[in-house]
C-alpha cells in the first residue's frame, strides 16, 4: 500500500543530510548515510493534515496545551505500549534535546554528573560539555553474538559516585540499537532510586523497535523522572520541530514550563509540528507498520551482503532504529584511509563510529532509511572500499 522504493530528490529542500553534507565530510557531491532522519515521504495523512492547514493562510500565534495533542500522544502510548499516561503531565518542547537540556539544567548543578551510556547519541556529550556538566560514562560490552550489554557492577559504581546526579538513558538506544528488556529498565530503576539518581529517558526511536520497547513509566519506582520523545524520528517531521516530554512529578514539570515559558519565551510552538503529531499518532499506524517492515529488510539486506564479504564481522541486525551500526574492528582497517577511499573513490558519506565515543573507535554508523537502491549503492561502496583497504 505505501512505496517506500522511490527515490525523493531532497536537494534544494535546505536538507542537512544532502544539501550540507560538506559541513562534515568536506566535499558536496556525495551520497549520504548519516543523519538519522529518512529519505521517505512522510505518511499520507500527515501531508492531508498539514496540506489542510495551509489552505486555512492564517497563521498566528498557537497552543500546544490542549486535549487534541495529548490526547493524540496519550492514546498513542496506550494502544501501541499499552502504557497509561496522565495527560496533566505532559509537556511541550521545540526538540528532544531542548527538553533534555533544560531538565539537565533543572536537576544537576554546573559540574554535576549525568550517566550515559556509551557508544552515545554525539549531542550529548556536547549538549553537557556546553551546560558544564560532567559526563559520566557507563560502556557498554559487546557480546558474543553481537548485541550489546550493561555492564552492571561498572554502571552501579558510576551511579553511586556522589557526583552523579541523572541517569540519561537512550531508549531504543543511538548508535547501537540495543532495545533495553523489562528487566533491564527495572533494574537500572532500582539503581537510580537507590543512588538518587534522577532518569531522563530519551525515546525518541522508540516506534523503530523490532523487539518488545517497555516505555520507563512501566518501571519507574518513583516520581523523579520524565520520558522525552517526539514523531520527528519515526515519522520523518523533524523540520516541522516539535517534542514532548511526561514528566511525573508536579514541581518538577512546573520548573520546566517556566523555563519553556518565561525564561525562553516558547509558549507558542510551530502549528504545523502540532498537527503533524497530532495526525502520525491518530493516524499513521499503518503507515509506521509498513515503513518498520521495510526498514527491517533493508537491515538483513545489509548484514547479508556484509557477512558474506567478510564473514568474521559477524554483523547483526539491530534490535531498534534504522541505523546499521558496524563493527569493523576484525578486519583491522584504517579508519582515516577508509573515510578518504569512501569519499574521494565512492563520494559516499558514512558516519565514523568514534563520533559517538572512544567506544565507537572502529565502527561505521550506516542510515538505511532510505530506499533499497540508496542502500544498496551504499553498502557496495563500502564493501569495495574495505576491499581495497585490506589487499593494499
Amino acid at each position: 500500500m505505501f512505496d517506500f522504493s522511490v527515490p525523493v530528490n531532497r536537494y534544494g529542500t535546505y536538507c542537512t543530510q544532502w544539501d550540507y553534507v560538506a559541513d562534515r565530510f568536506g566535499c558536496d557531491d556525495l551520497l549520504p548515510f548519516t543523519i538519522s532522519d529518512m529519505d521517505f515521504a512522510v505518511a499520507p495523512c500527515i501531508q492531508k493534515a498539514l496540506a489542510t492547514r495551509l489552505e486555512h493562510s492564517v497563521f498566528g500565534y498557537s497552543r500546544w496545551n490542549h486535549d487534541d495533542f495529548k490526547e493524540a500522544i496519550c492514546g498513542w502510548f496506550e494502544r501501541r505500549y499499552h502504557t497509561e499516561l496522565d495527560s496533566h503531565s505532559i509537556v511541550y518542547g521545540p526538540s528532544v534535546i531542548y527538553i533534555i537540556s533544560q531538565l539537565v539544567q533543572l536537576w544537576t548543578e554546573v559540574g554535576d554528573g549525568v550517566l550515559v551510556h556509551t557508544p552515545a547519541y554525539d549531542a550529548f556529550a556536547n549538549m553537557l560539555n556546553a551546560n558544564q556538566r560532567q559526563l559520566i560514562t557507563s560502556p557498554l560490552l559487546k557480546t558474543d553474538t553481537g548485541s550489546y550489554e550493561i555492564d552492571w557492577p561498572q554502571f552501579e559504581a558510576q551511579a553511586a559516585r556522589v557526583e552523579c546526579k541523572v541517569l540519561l538513558l537512550c531508549s531504543p538506544q543511538n548508535p547501537t540499537g540495543r532495545v533495553w528488556t523489562r528487566d533491564e529498565l527495572t533494574r537500572m530503576a532500582q539503581i537510580c532510586q537507590h543512588h538518587n539518581v534522577n532518569v531522563i529517558s530519551d525515546d525518541i526511536h522508540m516506534d523503530i523497535a523490532f523487539s518488545d520497547y517497555i516505555p520507563w513509566p512501566q518501571v519507574a519506582v518513583d516520581q523523579q523522572w520524565a520520558l522525552v520523545s517526539s514523531a520527528s524520528k519515526s515519522f520523518n517531521i523533524p523540520a516541522l520541530t516539535g517534542a514532548y516530554a511526561v514528566i511525573a512529578d508536579e514541581s518538577l514539570r512546573d520548573g520546566y514550563l517556566t523555563q519553556l515559558k518565561a525564561a525562553h519565551g516558547l509558549s507558542s510552538p510551530s502549528i504545523l509540528g502540532v498537527i503533524g503529531h497530532i495526525a502520525a499518532y491518530n493516524e499513521g499506524k499503518e503507515w509506521l507498520d509498513c515503513l518498520k517492515e521495510y526498514l527491517h529488510a533493508n537491515l538483513n539486506y545489509v548484514a547479508e551482503q556484509l557477512n558474506q564479504a567478510f564473514p568474521e564481522l559477524h554483523y547483526q541486525v539491530p534490535q531498534g532504529t534504522y541505523l546499521a551500526w558496524i563493527d569493523l574492528n576484525p578486519l583491522n582497517v584504517d579508519m582515516d584511509a577508509l573515510q578518504r577511499v569512501l569519499i574521494n573513490d565512492h563520494r559516499v558519506a558514512i558516519m565514523r563510529g568514534d563520533t559517538y565515543g572512544i567506544e565507537g573507535t572502529g565502527y561505521v554508523r550506516l542510515n538505511v532509511g532510505c530506499p533499497r537502491s540508496k542502500v544498496e549503492m551504499g553498502v557496495t561502496a563500502l564493501i569495495a572500499a574495505l576491499n581495497e583497504l585490506i589487499t593494499r
